[in-house]
């Protein structure tokens, strides 16, 4: 985990379950969104929720807060969700 990164869980809906998953993350606040580094993102699949128009998240900071994500694939094939928190501009 690299310096101003924090730990969270996240909880969302699977797109083709619908079942909820909540799972911990380390995330770094970017402005008004959050960052969330899917590390190893092919041996992973939980940021392929977030896909495309992305979907509904919630996360604790504090306090649960809910938002919207959306996950981008770089062009070196990192996978960063960014978060934007419900009530944010």
């Amino acid at each position: 985990m690299g310096l101003g990164r924090a730990v969270t869980v996240i909880t969302y809906n699977g797109r083709r379950t619908g079942r909820t998953f909540t799972i911990p993350v380390a995330y770094r606040r970017n402005g008004e969104s959050i960052d969330i580094a899917a590390k190893m993102p092919d041996a992973k699949t939980w940021w392929r929720n977030f896909l495309g128009d992305g979907a509904p998240i919630s996360l604790r900071l504090g306090v649960e807060r809910t938002g919207h994500a959306v996950a981008h694939r770089d062009e070196n094939g990192r996978v960063t969700v960014r978060v934007r928190p419900d009530g944010s501009a």
